[in-house]
């Protein structure tokens, strides 16, 4: 069994997931950047200060599903795809928008505007994991903290103009206390699978891509 050191994940924000989505991050990163395919459900619950109940209940789906198998004292992640995609499918980005708005500045420009602790994320975390873009984008997303929504929003002014949004903010989980500056690689890639603008596939693409390099 490879050992892990769960504290690297701390370099990484999260947003207002649910508890059993920060358990997949955890399984996935630690397979992705790791080599550890290997997990005890107490090491887990230890290292997020999670009840074993909360562990067991986020691996059983996954496991009736045949991503995870488990053994009598750990379990085994066999299928890294299907885990991530079940993770996908079940991310709700709109549960964490807390501000969103028209800005007229072009896209690079707004990316230079974002807050210093603010976490990129969306298309913007994708082109830093793939070094460039996958396809032109128009569409800025951030994870914040609501009490530095203030300052997010006197740099993306809300706008009365009947203009299609251009710039969203979501709402990091409180109980990430972490500085990242963009979200990881399995959480930029469930962000963008649940985007719809017409790019997004390219992006979907090319991350899956990156992944599979990684885990080659």
């Amino acid at each position: 069994m490879v050992a892990l050191d769960f504290r690297q994940l701390s370099k990484y924000n999260h947003s207002k997931v649910t508890k059993g989505e920060t358990i997949w991050q955890l399984i996935l990163e630690s397979a992705l950047n790791k080599k550890g395919y290997q997990f005890t459900q107490q090491a887990i619950a230890r290292s997020l200060g999670y009840s074993l109940s909360t562990v067991n209940h986020a691996i059983d789906s996954p496991t009736q599903m045949n991503a995870l198998k488990k053994n009598s004292k750990f379990f085994t992640l066999v299928d890294f795809k299907k885990l991530l995609y079940y993770w996908a499918s079940r991310r709700q980005l709109s549960r964490d928008l807390i501000y969103q708005t028209y800005s007229p500045l072009t896209i690079w420009e707004r990316e230079g505007l974002v807050p210093p602790t603010a976490t990129l994320a969306g298309y913007s975390a994708a082109r830093y994991w793939l070094k460039e873009a996958a396809a032109d984008y128009d569409k800025l997303y951030f994870y914040l903290t609501e009490k530095d929504l203030i300052e997010a929003e006197k740099r993306y002014l809300p706008t009365a103009k009947k203009l299609p949004a251009n710039t969203f903010v979501l709402k990091k989980a409180e109980y990430f206390r972490n500085k990242g500056s963009l979200t990881s690689l399995t959480q930029t890639f469930v962000d963008v699978w649940n985007l719809g603008d017409w790019y997004s596939r390219d992006f979907v693409v090319a991350l899956e891509t990156k992944i599979n390099e990684l885990l080659s």
